[in-house]
């Protein structure tokens, strides 16, 4: 019996812990934090809205499948001491392609690269194991595997760099979390959340601005806070009605429930809010507002102010006071705008501010510094809107 190695096994204990750690709470972070949203919608998809996803539940069940898979691998391969750490590649891989869940994936499902590119890497695994197998055979047993160790740091930074793999393999397109984060939220009932979900990013895209028009319409701030959010779209783009907008996890029958009918034909969003209008006067309030914004989106000022009138009593001044930031913004705007204006809005705070904006602009020839300085006082007005974006 040899007896100057009683357990030769028994050093690389450390070593086996701190990659088991940096892996469990890697992928609880990353399952429960950062792709719980995505992982949702993908099962509500997958299952056709029959099962919902229980992100804690989910993230506890898939931690322990991938922890016992890399348990069964480490069985097979026994890579210790510096090579230990590859033994999690094909969880981790695993992880990635879970997480790899496509934007349009309520259009058409696909495994996409997926089906060459998963083989192929586990091949190229097996044979960096053959390769670390024999290499391990010749490492000497004495060697330290201690927490600031040579072969701990080893595997620390191969820890590492499968961890970058995965958060360049998966989904992590900002503005796709956002929107299926406020799906997620409308569904729950709870738009006033749903509209935090990204307020200081400066992305967006048409999914997300239909979105956030729903959950500021819900909130009864459409035409108070439209412009605060990115507008990137036209108002072709403003409801699901054409197809150039889409939700994912939220059911577009939300959307239509809030308008009291669904539409019998793809049309533009203008003609469906004219049509439930007659078919439910109760929703007139609802579907003018949306209208007015969808004008101003397109930047059809005088449209707007004839829209205006229609919709809301201006032979008093206290009235158009008491409209939407935005309205009010637009139709100082287009006082100065136009030399015989239908309607003459002056406001004494508003007329600063716009007489401040002009005073600014008037400071800076260069249009792009002259955007950058007044981006940075006048962003989410109507008025920054309209003159650059």
């Amino acid at each position: 019996m040899n007896y100057n190695h009683p357990n030769r096994y028994s050093s690389t204990v450390s070593i086996r812990l701190m990659c088991a750690i940096v892996f469990l709470l890697f992928s609880f972070v990353w399952l429960y934090c950062f792709q719980a949203d995505l992982m949702a919608a993908a099962q509500y998809v997958l299952s056709g809205g029959i099962t919902h996803y229980q992100r804690l539940l989910a993230t506890v069940i898939i931690m322990t499948c991938l922890q016992l898979l890399q348990l069964i691998i480490y069985a097979a391969a026994k890579l210790r001491k510096r090579s230990h750490a590859l033994t999690y590649l094909p969880s981790m891989l695993v992880l990635a392609m879970i997480t790899d869940i496509s934007q349009d994936i309520d259009v058409n499902f696909s495994w996409g690269a997926w089906w060459w590119a998963f083989p192929l890497v586990i091949v190229v695994w097996l044979i960096v194991v053959v390769l670390a197998r024999g290499l391990q055979d010749i490492e000497p047993d004495n060697e330290s595997c201690g927490l600031f160790s040579r072969a701990m740091w080893i595997n620390m930074l191969t820890m590492a760099l499968l961890i970058i793999g995965v958060a360049l393999i998966s989904n992590t397109n900002a503005v796709f979390h956002y929107r299926m984060k406020a799906e997620a939220l409308l569904l729950d009932g709870r738009p006033e959340l749903a509209l935090r979900v990204g307020e200081k990013s400066l992305e967006s895209d048409a999914n997300l601005q239909m979105v956030r028009m729903f959950a500021l319409s819900q909130t009864g701030h459409l035409g108070e806070r439209l412009f605060h959010y990115p507008v990137v779209a036209g108002s072709s783009a403003m409801l699901p009605t054409n197809g150039e907008s889409r939700t994912t996890l939220l059911p577009v029958d939300s959307i239509y429930r809030y308008f009291g009918a669904r539409p019998a034909s793809v049309m533009s969003p203008e003609r469906y809010l004219k049509a439930v209008v007659r078919r439910d006067s109760s929703v007139a309030g609802i579907a003018a507002d949306y209208e007015l914004c969808g004008l101003l989106i397109d930047k059809q000022i005088d449209e707007f102010v004839t829209r205006l009138c229609q919709q809301y009593s201006i032979d008093e001044p206290q009235t158009l006071d008491r409209l939407p930031r935005h309205y009010r913004e637009a139709l100082t705007l287009y006082t100065h705008l136009r030399s015989n204006p239908r309607i003459v809005y002056h406001n004494a705070v508003m007329e600063e501010d716009f007489d401040n904006l002009q005073e600014l602009e008037s400071k800076y020839p260069d249009l792009n510094e002259r955007k950058g300085r007044v981006e940075e006082q006048y962003n989410g007005t109507y008025w920054y809107y309209y003159e650059y974006q």
